[in-house]
């Protein structure tokens, strides 16, 4: 018993330490607007977050993508159409009513459910299936709903780091999680995994495998749900992808009334930036005061103050 609680101890200080985020920069403006967002959302949307954690960081280098996490919109209560439903969670998880809320599966927390406006600062996409119908919405926010309170497995993510890697030193199928075959619900789950069942439990198709029948006929064959990450609801055609940049650019030549700069400035990164566009020499290797290289004149930030007649 002793070792056990030692093993509990160790890991809930490994998920604290994975869980520590960045804070955001806040001279930075958003490259979002999370208030179109919330105007436009639909029940049954996956939300993709670009995280700032350090699993996020893990993730962002495995999976080669910014979306680091995913959650299933499930809308305002009274949206459901399912009363029912709503009742349960008024009662079990004290929800208001007319409160947008997601369902998520979070490390050291698992399947959870919270208000929209958690992720208010963060850097979001909306990934909505197409032609999914009302019922089938309500199937697969029923599916997230009855996951509600699954653990996080942790070891799925491991394994789904060891097989995503160009290389690695034990099998990538040995000993897996992945491909483990169980019959009913599985008591553990991730993030893009718990909305990958959801959407395939109404065979809504997400990145499916496609095979021919002897008599030419297509048949699709869903994907395992263990081995999807959020980039796989990008990458979909079966989801569009709806963005909502801070600056909208419907209206016709708008780009031409952006906040540009005063000074053309050309930025290899927020703290690296040059007054005329660097060469990709320049973008990799550090300034040499003897060279005719454009030298860096500072941040963003700094800029942003200079232009408006301050001291960076």
């Amino acid at each position: 018993m002793e070792v056990v609680g030692i093993r509990k101890r160790l890991l809930g200080v490994l998920i604290r330490w994975l869980n520590q985020e960045s804070n955001p920069d806040y001279s930075l403006a958003p490259l979002s607007s999370f208030e179109r967002l919330c105007y436009e959302i639909r029940p049954g949307d996956v939300i993709l977050i670009n995280g700032r954690s350090r699993v996020s960081d893990v993730i962002k280098l495995i999976t080669q993508s910014p979306w680091t996490h995913s959650a299933l919109y499930i809308g305002r209560l009274y949206e459901l159409g399912d009363r029912p439903l709503q009742n349960r969670l008024v009662s079990e998880y004290r929800l208001e009513m007319d409160k947008p809320y997601i369902i998520e599966a979070l490390l050291g927390e698992g399947t959870v459910i919270y208000p929209l406006e958690k992720y208010s600062q963060e850097h979001l996409r909306i990934c909505r299936p197409k032609g999914l119908s009302p019922e089938d919405t309500r199937k697969v926010i029923r599916y997230a709903v009855d996951r509600l309170g699954t653990d996080y497995d942790i070891r799925q993510l491991l394994d789904l780091a060891r097989f995503m890697l160009p290389y690695g030193f034990i099998p990538r199928r040995w000993h897996s999680s992945l491909f483990s075959h169980h019959a009913g619900l599985q008591t553990r789950t991730v993030c893009s995994s718990m909305i990958g069942e959801a959407f395939q439990a109404v065979r809504f198709p997400i990145l499916p495998f496609a095979g021919k029948t002897p008599d030419n006929k297509i048949h699709l064959y869903q994907r395992n749900p263990r081995l999807m990450t959020p980039r796989d609801f990008d990458f979909s055609p079966y989801f569009d992808i709806i963005k909502y940049p801070f600056f909208n650019l419907d209206d016709l030549s708008l780009y031409r009334h952006l906040p540009w700069a005063s000074t053309d400035l050309y930025c290899n990164n927020p703290d690296d930036c040059y007054s005329t566009l660097p060469t990709i020499d320049d973008a990799t290797d550090s300034a040499d005061p003897s060279t005719d290289k454009p030298q860096p004149t500072g941040t963003i930030a700094a800029t942003s103050a200079n232009s408006q007649g301050e001291n960076p």
